[in-house]
């Protein structure tokens, strides 16, 4: 995908990105403790894996265990729209240079109904894309968390125009 950043950046703002996992995730084969075991066979798997963040997160079970419950609330009884959901990580995953994050939600969000294009017009400036004025709210959120760790009245407005105050809360805690 191209944009207006690429994720192939080496350096952050503090420095060299490092190009191997800091702390390596822990592989199913090698968890001992019946109940660690337990939590990172149920989370979500690629290629019959968990996914790097679970293994990572094993180092902290009783972190793993809270995470996968407000990850798994969030993604399967929450109360914004799968779509929705995956517009506002993918946006915020692509601000933040978020690789795996972005790659993984890229994923997910194939699956919740975004479109290739759509995923690609994410990491783009909005008007370079078609996008509905609920979608352009959304997009505009993430853009002023991620540069201001606030949303604008007029973005608050239009968000507050089509959802209740719980799925408010739900998106900024998806953000």
């Amino acid at each position: 995908m191209t944009g207006e950043k690429s994720m192939t950046s080496e350096k952050s703002m503090t420095g060299e990105r490092p190009s191997q996992p800091r702390i390596e995730p822990i592989d199913l084969v090698d968890v001992a403790d019946d109940e660690l075991r337990t939590t990172l066979a149920s989370a979500l798997t690629l290629d019959g894996r968990p996914l790097n963040i679970f293994g990572v997160l094993g180092h902290h079970p009783k972190l793993l265990k809270r995470f996968n419950q407000l990850g798994g609330f969030i993604l399967n009884k929450g109360l914004i729209p799968e779509r929705e959901r995956e517009l506002v990580i993918l946006r915020i995953g692509w601000n933040a240079q978020a690789v795996y994050e972005f790659g993984q939600h890229t994923l997910i969000g194939l699956r919740c109904g975004l479109t290739d294009e759509e995923i690609s017009a994410l990491t783009k400036a909005p008007r370079d894309h078609e996008w509905s004025a609920d979608d352009l709210a959304l997009i505009a959120m993430a853009d002023e968390l991620s540069a201001d760790d606030c949303v604008g009245d007029t973005t608050w407005s239009a968000l507050a125009a089509r959802w209740s105050d719980a799925e408010l809360v739900e998106l900024l805690i998806v953000a």
